[in-house]
């Protein structure tokens, strides 16, 4: 039996962190501090001639492990998450270590020259993602925070320059179920925003929100899952739209948004998503379950006596339970990312995900 089963759903589900102890805290940092140096197997993207290759870690000084960039980044904002919420964290010796040997300004400087040459690279999931990496050592009341946000300034610049000029601009949003998800970013950007009072920025990602979102009926959420998705268009959305509007313009719009999903074939959304296979890109299911978990606890929290409330919070208690059961396997297609997702629905009214604004 694993740590997490042994603690009532409700309590998962809580978004609050006063049950995590240190066994818990062992599990959701062992995989994000094992991997952050893993820098093989790697996704390196294109790959044209054997001349002038260089290995992740020279292309990504600082965020090269855990297979992916992204990957490397949300597993830097999980640990960095963990040691500001919890004091005596198990390994707050090793991850300071590791993070300090990666985190210098030379290294920073080779990951924003990266992006002078690779405008586009990890637009826009691995931008949300350095954002919130960038809010959580912001509301990080510590040294080592003050030292780790002064080294990543000029990426952080960087990244907000880019959000500003490439991103918040598009014409119309991407409504898929993997990384170029418009919602979750605008999500990621926003919390930013509110964090570090960039009142220019969230202005800007509001407007953009409710050009995007704004005007959506009628979604059709029995296409969903639409692949290997890890995140729930319809639910991203929602998510996204409950931190735009205020209460009763939410359940307003959600009204108008979803087909009553309590009744077939639209009940489909509010039930786990079987996972299959136990490796690979079939994993994703299980960052879905988890992903779906969060989404539907913080829309359930945001209606007021709504029809829906009630089957969001039974639908949030199984997508958790179904999500963390299968999120700390030793498969490396999901050990390098899961846990990360599990700590953001376990912590989610701890700070910095989705602030008031």
């Amino acid at each position: 039996m694993s740590v997490f089963e042994r603690v009532e759903t409700g309590t998962l589900l809580s978004g609050e962190i006063d049950w995590i102890g240190t066994a818990e805290l062992e599990r959701l940092s062992q995989h994000s501090f094992e991997n952050l140096e893993t820098e093989y197997p790697h996704y390196v993207g294109s790959v044209d001639s054997p001349d002038g290759f260089e290995r992740p870690s020279e292309q990504h000084p600082v965020f090269h492990g855990c297979f992916d960039w992204h990957s490397a980044v949300h597993s830097h904002w999980s640990l960095v998450r963990q040691l500001r919420l919890f004091d005596d964290h198990p390994r707050e010796s090793a991850i300071e270590r590791s993070i300090d040997a990666r985190l210098t300004s030379e290294n920073v400087e080779r990951e924003v020259a990266f992006f002078a040459d690779n405008p586009a690279f990890e637009k826009p999931y691995g931008w949300g993602w350095l954002l919130r990496l960038v809010a959580e050592l912001h509301r990080w009341e510590d040294g080592r925070a003050d030292e780790w946000r002064r080294t990543l300034e000029p990426l952080e610049e960087r990244i907000v320059d880019l959000v500003e000029e490439e991103f918040l601009p598009r014409e119309r949003p991407f409504r898929v179920g993997t990384h170029g998800n418009s919602a979750f970013a605008l999500q990621c950007v926003l919390d930013y925003a509110r964090v570090t009072a960039n009142d220019h920025l969230e202005s800007a990602t509001l407007e953009t929100s409710r050009a995007f979102f704004a005007a959506d009926r009628n979604y059709p959420v029995e296409y969903e899952p639409l692949g290997w998705d890890f995140l729930s268009p319809a639910l991203v959305e929602a998510d996204l739209l409950r931190r735009v509007l205020a209460p009763a313009a939410f359940a307003e719009w959600l009204d108008g948004f979803l087909p009553d999903v309590t009744e077939p074939p639209y009940d489909a959304l509010l039930e786990p998503t079987t996972v299959d296979a136990d490796e690979g890109v079939a994993l994703h299911y299980v960052g879905l379950n988890v992903s779906k978990a969060w989404c539907l606890a913080g829309i359930a929290a945001a209606l007021d006596d709504h029809p829906y409330t009630e089957a969001f919070e039974r639908s949030a208690a199984c997508h958790a339970e179904c999500g963390i059961e299968r999120a700390f396997e030793e498969d490396y297609a999901g050990a390098h990312w899961l846990s990360s997702f599990v700590l953001y629905l376990l912590t989610r009214n701890a700070g910095t995900i989705a602030p008031s604004g």
